[in-house]
């Protein structure tokens, strides 16, 4: 396995109040705890910092080659570029994937390839038809997805005082962790 790996966890919506933000911060406690720090860390990534407009590059992302025209698009570029592979915390909205994720992800292209992805999701269902839909989308960049997922409901792990995820939840979080550091050590030298 290579000597480090920096691995982001995408906070994925930028709704107001999202319910993201508590869930991301909940999977950087778990990752803290991990005991591979001195080789593994782990970066919160707020898309909403990166005010990202919709389809704003007129070259098509394939084709730009990293060269991006707007400057929101290439701090975005150089921040996914520099991490060898992600965590999506994804709510789903409408029975699919958030607007503001998609567009961030469609928005660059070269530099999702051959790095590895993991999903912590959460809505009425837990998030699963979300996550369905990003193992589609997410193939297409040459992303490789982690089978383990976490599946947080809006009915089950939250109550009157906010995120409170059950027992279970942690255990599941650490095998997404366990399972991107896995693959994304493998794929690192695939990036030369």
């Amino acid at each position: 396995m290579p000597d480090s790996l920096t691995i982001g966890v995408i906070l994925g919506s930028t709704r107001p109040g999202r319910n993201g933000e508590a869930v991301a911060n909940w999977v950087m406690e778990i990752a803290a705890g991990r005991d591979d720090g001195d080789r593994v860390r782990f970066e919160l990534v707020d898309l909403a910092e990166f005010n990202l407009p919709l389809l704003c590059e007129p070259t098509v992302p394939g084709a730009a080659n990293r060269q991006y025209e707007r400057p929101e698009t290439r701090a975005w570029s150089a921040r996914i570029d520099a991490l060898d592979g992600f965590v999506f915390v994804t709510p789903e909205y409408n029975h699919g994937v958030p607007a503001a994720l998609k567009n961030a992800f469609d928005v660059i292209y070269p530099e999702w390839g051959d790095k590895a992805v993991g999903f912590v999701a959460y809505g009425a269902d837990g998030g699963v038809r979300a996550v369905e839909q990003w193992r589609c989308i997410s193939a297409n960049a040459h992303l490789y997805d982690v089978r383990a997922q976490v599946a947080l409901s809006l009915f089950q792990d939250w109550g009157e005082n906010g995120f409170a995820p059950i027992e279970r939840r942690a255990n599941e979080a650490m095998g997404v962790l366990d399972a991107v550091v896995k693959l994304s050590g493998l794929l690192k030298p695939q990036r030369g």
